[in-house]
Order: C-alpha cells, then structure tokens, then sequence
C-alpha cells in the first residue's frame, strides 16, 4: 500500500490542534490548525467522493463538524479576543 505524504501532515495538523485546545487553551489556534488539516485529504485523493467509503465520509465530516464547534465557540465566547476586536472595530474605537 503506497502512503500517501498527505496523511503525515494531515496527522501533523492534528497534533498541533489538540496540543493548542488541550495544552495551550487556545480554541481559534486549535480550529486553524484543524480546518488547515481538512485540506490535505488523508484519503485516495484520485477517488469521487461518492465513491468513498462510508467511514471516511463520516471521518471527514465529524472532523468539519468538530472545526465548526470550536469557531462557534471562538466567536461566540464572551471573553473572546476576536469578538471584542470585532466590536472595537465596528464601533471605529
């Protein structure tokens, strides 16, 4: 079975994610690190998507689904520094 380079960083990405959320308690690095990850497909890329197995749709939609909750939460935190630069702004302080 040939390996793809993909798969290494695709894991690379992921470790970094997990180590920002669970070491760093940085949830908007952790989704950055993870959404990047979603670009280097760890699949057979030459494969259409209906064509894909049912696990790896449902691996790669969990993982979107898991990048979405934490921006959710990144946007929706009251202490967030990303809200309160968004509401400086708007307000031109």
């Amino acid at each position: 079975m040939k390996t793809s380079f993909n798969k290494f960083i695709y894991i690379g990405f992921i470790l970094f994610g997990i180590y920002e959320l669970a070491f760093r308690h940085s949830a908007g690095d952790a989704a950055t690190y993870m959404g990047i990850a979603l670009a280097f497909d760890p699949f057979n890329q030459d494969q259409p998507w209906k064509e894909r197995p049912n696990w790896q749709k449902a691996v790669l939609i969990i993982h979107l689904a898991c990048v979405a909750t934490l921006l959710g939460y990144v946007i929706g935190n009251p202490a967030s520094e990303l809200k309160k630069g968004f509401i400086e702004g708007w307000q031109g302080k």
